[in-house]
Formats: structure tokens, C-alpha cells, sequence
């Protein structure tokens, strides 16, 4: 009795390897032809039969529908099964039989001679090459006559590459898009590039396909009209519209980083998920998108965790470009980290305060501590004070922290043939800023920063930062705008307002700005009394 859940024994159960048997037994016991034919006919009969039967059974009891052939566990020995002589033998009966009317039984005898000879090319293949997999050998099968007229020459490709195993790893995993791309793909597996970029050094992850001419729009094939998943799969490097690559560890200073960076016109592109490839793709399809077709940006790549399933295939496909790594003291990050406040949820409007409300209690209500005793984030807690046994979970090496200092000090083997830059933190901090930015500039590729620029002398994050920016409403007439320099350009409100911080000398917060409308501000101005009571008021809020 068949068995639903064996691919081989329901192929060997098609009527093409039925039929093609029986050939191949007759020819070994020989027989005249009227009787192979009578046995062919029965053969063709009882099968229609027995499909009949099973369709009418499974219109009444649908449950017993055999499950898909790629859903059992031999499917990969099935295909093979395709590749007997019996298979091919019984394909080529079924074709006589349809194109009888066309003289197909004519060509009967040729066909077979045809069928033996690629029969004896795929046995030699699959016999030569047993790691052939199952997305492989249904892409022979499915263009079997363009594999057999370049076969010569696929073969010699193999035979090349025969003791560089991730490249054949490659070319089987991909094997559809190899052969109908065989002409370009030959070309560059056997150039000198490709030899000496992967082969020599034996490369991991050697690309499929020539990053130069990907990188070139006039090309057949390039970067813009491949799907970035298929561009994971053959192992193709990022397309190189980047400048560097920057590796930032959360609380080491990134977010200044990353902030001092968009100041000289380089935009870092984050990609966060552990799937296999989505960081990968989704910078892959930003790199080729109109957005990154901006001459007035830079673009960098920001690796923030590698907490990723083939992190290491992800590191290799980054192209040879330069690596700017940030550093901090492990004790500092650490306190950091335990430190970080964010707003309540539930208060993510912007903060208004009534000049008459000094009960201050209250606004400290919408400040939490956001990483708790087991060293994870949560944007929802209560926790009003930082967690010290959240050092305890951060010492654990499968804590992201921890693991991510860990695997990157692992990662920058990768890079060992860039050029790496290490920052330590304090070198953007104050003063500092500056100098290390005009350095970076000159190494990494962008614009000088303007020494003009306040924010480069300014420390971005302060314990106020998460409460900004807010309104304290003086009067019906008055109201003022407090604000950092990290968050005021992301308030519309600020174009129609003046920066009155100058106003206020008495009070001295290196972050801190202050602006109003012209109006609010002459009003204040002109009111000694009102202007004294909104000093006050502001010194106590800080």
C-alpha cells in the first residue's frame, strides 16, 4: 500500500517511472514489442483508474488529501528519483502519446537514445555532487534542457571551485537564478577579482555576482532591480552608498554621536530585528531608495546590537569601507545605564506648567527609571529610583550589554582589512567635540563642523532632557519656550520665535535654551516685575 507520507514511493508511484520500469525490464528480459505495448496500456489504465478512485474519496473525505510532496521528509531523495532512467524514460512515452497526431511516435526511438544519453550526465552530477539540495535539483529539473546545453561549461565552473565549498554552496542554494543568469555568473567566477577578493582568502560568504557591475545602473543586473532578500541569499555586499560603518553601544555616548554626526550631514542608517537578513534588507532597500540619492547627505551604517541570527554573514557583506568604533569606560556605561529616565507613559505631550504651580513633586512624577531588576527596558514602569540589582543581570553574558562587547571585540576580526578609528566617549564631550569631529572628517569623508555651531560645545542629555521641551505659562499674554539643543529643532512652534537664553544670564545650564514669541517676549521684557518672577521660576524648575 503507498504510503502518503513518502515523496519516494509517490514518485516511484507516478505513471512516468511506472511506464519507464517497464521499459527498462523488458529490455533486460526480453519480449516482443506487441507485448511491452499491451503492458504499457494496462499500466496507462489502472493508473487512471486509481486516480479516479482517489479523487472521488477525497471529495467525500477531504482529511485524506495527500499532504504537498515538499512537506515530507525525503523530498530531497524524490527529486533524485526524477533524474532515474526510469522517470525519464516514462516522460518521454507520456510526450509520444500526447504528440502522437504529430508523428511523436516516430521520434520514439531517437527520444530514448536522447533520454539514455542525459540520463548518464545527471547520474555523473548527482554522483559527483551529493550535497545537492532540494531547491537545486527542482531548478535542474525545471530548466533541464538549458542545464544539459551549458552543462560543459557548469561543470567546469564546479570543477574550478570544487575545494572553495562556499561558493558551490552558493551556486546550489541559488541554482535557479544561476542558470539563467549562467552567462554573467560564469564570467565573473572564473575572473582574476573574483580569485583574488574571495577564493584566496577564502571568503565565507563570496557573492554571486560582480559587486562592480551591481554598483553600475547601465548594467543588465544591478543593485536597483534585485530584491534585497534574493541579494541576502547570493551573499551580495551592500550596495556602497555608505561612508563608514560606526559601531555605538547604547549609553557610550551614541545618541550625542549620532546627533554631532547629523550636524556635518551624515544621516546613520539603524536596522534592528533578529531574523535572518532583516537588517540586512531593510538597509538594502534604504541604500538603493530616492532617499539615499540626497547629494546633500552622507550615509553611515549604525550597528547599535548584534543580537541578529547570522550576525557574522551580516559583518562579512558590509563593504570594505572604514569603522569608526565609540568606547566608553565599562564603570561609567554601567552607571549609565542603570540611570536612564525616560518620560511615564502617558506623558508624552509636551510638558505645560502654570507659573503658579511650584508643587515640582509633580512634575517629578513623570520621570521613571526604565531599566529594572532583570536589566530590561520597560517604558511602562513605576520604578521612581534606579535598580542596583540590575547590575547583577547586566554581569550575565547573555545579557545584550554584555554580549555586545563580547561579539563586537569578536567582530572587529571581520574588519581586520579596514581602517578602524576607536573614539572614546569623553572625545565628544565639550570642548572636545570639535577637534575629534575635524580629525573624523578628514578619515570618514564629510563635511567640517561649523565652529559656530553651539551644539558642539553644548552636553546634549542632562536629568532634564526627558522633561523637554516644555511651555510654562507666565500669564494670558506670556508664554515661554524651554528647551535643549538636541530636541529644539524638532519643534515647529520654534520658527515663528526668538532664542531669548541671552536674556536670562542669571541662569547658567550649558543645554538649556530659551525663546518665545517677539510679542511674549516684549511684554516680558518691559515688565521687571514679571521678568524677576519668570527668572525665579526657572531656577527653581532646574
Amino acid at each position: 500500500m503507498l504510503n502518503p507520507n513518502s515523496a519516494i514511493e509517490r514518485v516511484k508511484n507516478h505513471l512516468a517511472y511506472k511506464l519507464g520500469q517497464t521499459v527498462i525490464e523488458h529490455r533486460h528480459n526480453g519480449g516482443g514489442y506487441i507485448a511491452l505495448f499491451k503492458k504499457l496500456y494496462k499500466i496507462k489504465k489502472q493508473h487512471k483508474k486509481e486516480q479516479k478512485i482517489y479523487q472521488q474519496i477525497i471529495q467525500v473525505f477531504p482529511q485524506l488529501k495527500y499532504p504537498s510532496l515538499e512537506t515530507c521528509s525525503d523530498y530531497n531523495e524524490a527529486l533524485r528519483c526524477k533524474f532515474h532512467l526510469s522517470y525519464m524514460i516514462g516522460e518521454v512515452l507520456i510526450k509520444a502519446y500526447q504528440n502522437w497526431y504529430k508523428g511523436g511516435g516516430f521520434k520514439l526511438k531517437n527520444n530514448i537514445k536522447k533520454a539514455n544519453k542525459e540520463f548518464q550526465i545527471f547520474r555523473e552530477i548527482l554522483k559527483e555532487f551529493k550535497e545537492l539540495n532540494g531547491e537545486t535539483l527542482k531548478a535542474i529539473q525545471d530548466n533541464k534542457q538549458l542545464f544539459l546545453k551549458e552543462f560543459p561549461r557548469i561543470k567546469n565552473i564546479l570543477k574550478t571551485h570544487q575545494d572553495y565549498q562556499p561558493i558551490l554552496d552558493n551556486i546550489f542554494h541559488n541554482f535557479n537564478y544561476f542558470i539563467k543568469n549562467f552567462d554573467l555568473i560564469e564570467e565573473w567566477l572564473l575572473s582574476d577579482d573574483f580569485k583574488e577578493k574571495y577564493k584566496k582568502e577564502n571568503h565565507p560568504y563570496p557573492s554571486l555576482l560582480d559587486p562592480k557591475k551591481l554598483n553600475d545602473e547601465n548594467e543588465k543586473i544591478n543593485y536597483h532591480n534585485i530584491p534585497a532578500e534574493l541579494a541576502w541569499k547570493m551573499n551580495l555586499p551592500l550596495p556602497p552608498n555608505y561612508e563608514f560603518v560606526g559601531f555605538f553601544l547604547h549609553t557610550s555616548g551614541e545618541k550625542a554621536m549620532e546627533r554631532f554626526l547629523k550636524e556635518v550631514g551624515v544621516v546613520l542608517i539603524g536596522a534592528f530585528g533578529y531574523e535572518d537578513g532583516k537588517r540586512y534588507i531593510s538597509i538594502f532597500n534604504f541604500l538603493i531608495s530616492e532617499a539615499c540619492a540626497c547629494n546633500d547627505l552622507k550615509f553611515a551604517i549604525g550597528i547599535l546590537d548584534v543580537n541578529c541570527q547570522k550576525y557574522d554573514k551580516f559583518c562579512f557583506l558590509l563593504q570594505n569601507k572604514p569603522v569608526l568604533i565609540l568606547l566608553r569606560d565599562p564603570i561609567d556605561s554601567l552607571k549609565s545605564f542603570i540611570n536612564v529616565r525616560h518620560q511615564k507613559n502617558g506623558f508624552n505631550e509636551i510638558l505645560k506648567i502654570d507659573i503658579n504651580n511650584t508643587d515640582f513633586d509633580k512634575i517629578n512624577d513623570r520621570i521613571v527609571y526604565v531599566h529594572e531588576s532583570n536589566g530590561c527596558f520597560n517604558p511602562d514602569t513605576n520604578q521612581k529610583f534606579p535598580s542596583l540589582e540590575s547590575i547583577k543581570a547586566l554581569s550575565d553574558t547573555n545579557h545584550w550589554m554584555l554580549m555586545y562587547n563580547i561579539r563586537r571585540n569578536k567582530t572587529i576580526e571581520f574588519f581586520r582589512f579596514n581602517k578602524i578609528i576607536y573614539i572614546d566617549m569623553m572625545d565628544i564631550v565639550g570642548d572636545k567635540t570639535l577637534f575629534t569631529l575635524e580629525k573624523l572628517s578628514k578619515i570618514l569623508n564629510f563635511s567640517s563642523p561649523d565652529k559656530n555651531n553651539k551644539i558642539f560645545y553644548q552636553q546634549l542629555y542632562s536629568p532634564l532632557t526627558v522633561l523637554l521641551p516644555c511651555i510654562i505659562k507666565v500669564n494670558n499674554k506670556v508664554k515661554i519656550f524651554v528647551s535643549n539643543r538636541f530636541s529644539v529643532k524638532n519643534i515647529q512652534i520654534m520658527e515663528n520665535c526668538i532664542d531669548i537664553t541671552d536674556k536670562f544670564k542669571e541662569i547658567f545650564h550649558e543645554n538649556l535654551i530659551i525663546f518665545c514669541s517677539k510679542d511674549h517676549f516684549d511684554s516680558l521684557i518691559n515688565n521687571q516685575t514679571l521678568y524677576n518672577v519668570v527668572l525665579e521660576y526657572i531656577n527653581k524648575f532646574l
